[in-house]
């Protein structure tokens, strides 16, 4: 059976209402349509330290939140657009996940080739399609695989204050997008799991 991990970049700690964990919850629902077992964390609630290493040392809380990102087939990063760019929190994941690099085995395999990345946006300003692609050049960078049609995003009308929290019902373009991004990462993920990369050496 397949598995995903989301990780939800939001800025609100705690169990605090969040719209990009509503956008989340409704991807990984529409994931286990698929077979796929899901689970998140809120970034913010866990002590991730600056840096580029795999552990940053003493209280660093980013080693156990790779590993299930390393357990998992699908990786689901989800953030809120601040300033019409991703936020800090999704941006500091992206920097620890450089510690790949240095863990490219000696036939040139990445540890995440054989992984499908997935992106949720929120926000309430323009900037959806220039986070989804500053974040998939990122994952794609560390190697892990992007299904086609892969982009949930909502943003709201430009200088308003309502949130996608506040939506009574799921537009019926974005509850296509999160449909067909699930079906396609489930299933890129099935035939990478059964037929892996070749090494490169």
């Amino acid at each position: 059976m397949l598995s995903a991990f989301g990780l939800n970049c939001t800025l609100k700690t705690g169990n605090e209402p969040s719209s990009t964990q509503k956008l989340l919850d409704q991807v990984l629902e529409a994931l286990q349509g698929y077979d796929v077992t899901t689970a998140s964390e809120r970034a913010v609630n866990h002590d991730i330290k600056p840096g580029v290493k795999t552990d940053q040392g003493p209280g660093d809380a980013w080693p156990a939140l790779r590993k299930r990102i390393d357990d998992a087939n699908i990786f689901v990063l989800a953030t809120p657009i601040w300033m019409g760019q991703p936020c800090s929190v999704a941006k500091r994941v992206c920097e620890r996940l450089d510690a790949v690099f240095g863990e490219i085995d000696e036939h040139g395999v990445y540890p995440t080739f054989g992984k499908v990345a997935m992106v949720c946006v929120v926000g309430n300003e323009d900037g959806a399609h220039h986070v989804t692609a500053e974040l998939y050049q990122a994952l794609a960078d560390v190697g892990f695989s992007i299904p086609g049609g892969s982009s949930s995003y909502w943003v709201g009308e430009a200088m308003h204050k309502t949130n996608y929290i506040d939506l009574k019902e799921t537009p019926k373009a974005l509850a296509g997008a999160i449909k067909t991004q699930a079906c396609n990462a489930a299933h890129l993920a099935g035939l990478l799991q059964g037929s892996p990369y070749p090494p490169t050496k």
